[in-house]
C-alpha cells in the first residue's frame, strides 16, 4: 500500500498530460474567457489549460516556491499543496488551498488571489493572503484542508472544508474572504460514525472528505467523497450527495437521511477498471453542468486520472453522470 500511494505521489508532482489521459489529483476548473483552467494538487498547485475541456496544457504552477508562511504549519514543507478551489468574484480570482501533513491535523487553509488567469497577460500575478483556517492536533476535531467557497442567497461568503474526524465543516468568512467572520459561526455538515474508544490526534475511521456545494433548482447540493484515497488498488474512494434549502444544513439524501448523520447518495464509485473515484467539483459552463473528479487508473498501477461527465437530473431533481465515463 505504501509504495502505491507512492507513486501516486510521483504522479501528481509530475502532473503530466499524455495523449488524452490528464494526470491529476483533487480537480477544480474555473472559465475565463475562452478557456478553462484546472487547478489541482501537486508541487505548488499544479494548473492546466484547456479551451475544450479534453485537451489540458501545463502551466506553471501557483507557487514556484512554497508559501512564506507553509513551514509554520508543517515543519520542512516540501510545497506539495493539496486540493485548492478556485473562486472569481467582483474582478479578482481567489484561490483557496490546503497545507497539511499526512494523516495529521496539522493544517491550514490559505488563500491566494490574482486579476487574471492568463500567465500572458501583463496583471498576472498571483499574491498570497495567508492562512485563513488552521486546525491543531489535540485541539480539533476538525482538519483544516479541501475548501471549498460558496455564497447564499444574500452573498455572504461561507467555507466549507474537512476531513476524517468528526466530519465536514461549514464557517462563515468576512466580506473580504480573508478570514473567519466574527462572531464566529460554524456548522456540522457531514459526518460519518467514529469509533469512540480513537484519540483525537487519530484521523479515525469515518472516512470523508472534500465538500463541494453547488446551487442548483433552488437547492445547495453538497457532494462529498467517503472512503479511501491514494492507495493504488486499495483506494475505495466514492461520491455521494445530499441537499438542503438553506447553505447550513441539514443536508438530506434521497431517503431523508442527514449527511451530519450518515446520510449520503451514491453517485460515483469504482470498478474493476477503475479502483476509486472521488473528490469532485461541479460547474455550470455554457447552460451545461458539469462533474470533474479524478480516478484511480487499475491499468496503471493505481494513477490519478481526470474524469469529467456531463451530470443530468431526474425528475425529483437529484444528479445522475450523463456518460459512463468510468
Amino acid at each position: 500500500m505504501k509504495s502505491n500511494f507512492v507513486f501516486c505521489l510521483l504522479i501528481l508532482s509530475i502532473c503530466s498530460v499524455f495523449g488524452q489521459d490528464t494526470y491529476v489529483h483533487d480537480p477544480v476548473v474555473i472559465k475565463s474567457g475562452e478557456m478553462y483552467y484546472l487547478y489541482c494538487t501537486g508541487k505548488g498547485i499544479a494548473c492546466f489549460s484547456s479551451k475544450d475541456m479534453v485537451t489540458w496544457k501545463k502551466e506553471a504552477p501557483v507557487f514556484p516556491e512554497k508559501p512564506v508562511w507553509a513551514d509554520e504549519v508543517v515543519p520542512d514543507f516540501k510545497n506539495h499543496i493539496w486540493a485548492p478551489d478556485i473562486t472569481f468574484h467582483k474582478g479578482v480570482y481567489y484561490l483557496y488551498y490546503s497545507i497539511s501533513a499526512f494523516a495529521k491535523n496539522t493544517s491550514a487553509i490559505g488563500l491566494v488571489t490574482n486579476t487574471t488567469l492568463n500567465p500572458e497577460d501583463p496583471g498576472f500575478k498571483w499574491v498570497d493572503q495567508g492562512i485563513v483556517v488552521r486546525s491543531y492536533p489535540n485541539r480539533d476535531l476538525w482538519n483544516a484542508i479541501d475548501p471549498n467557497l460558496v455564497f447564499d442567497d444574500s452573498g455572504t461568503p461561507w467555507l466549507a472544508f474537512g476531513s476524517f474526524w468528526d466530519g465536514l465543516k461549514l464557517v462563515k468568512l468576512n466580506e473580504s474572504l480573508k478570514s473567519v467572520a466574527a462572531p464566529e459561526e460554524w456548522y456540522t455538515i457531514a459526518r460519518r460514525e467514529r469509533s469512540f474508544e480513537l484519540e483525537d490526534t487519530d484521523p479515525g475511521d469515518a472516512a470523508l472528505e472534500a465538500p463541494f456545494i453547488f446551487k442548483k433548482n433552488g437547492y445547495y447540493y453538497q457532494f462529498l467523497s467517503w472512503d479511501l484515497c491514494c492507495r493504488g488498488e486499495n483506494s475505495t474512494y466514492k461520491v455521494v450527495v445530499g441537499r438542503s434549502k438553506n447553505v447550513q444544513g441539514p443536508y438530506l439524501d434521497k431517503d431523508g437521511k442527514r449527511l451530519n448523520q450518515g446520510g449520503g447518495t451514491l453517485i460515483i464509485q469504482g470498478n474493476k477498471k477503475w479502483y476509486g473515484a472521488g473528490h469532485c467539483s461541479v460547474y455550470t459552463f455554457e447552460n451545461k453542468d458539469y462533474i470533474f473528479f479524478h480516478a484511480y487508473d487499475a491499468s496503471e498501477n493505481g494513477a490519478p486520472k481526470l474524469k469529467v461527465s456531463e451530470l443530468k437530473w431526474d425528475a425529483a431533481d437529484w444528479p445522475e453522470l450523463k456518460s459512463n465515463v468510468l
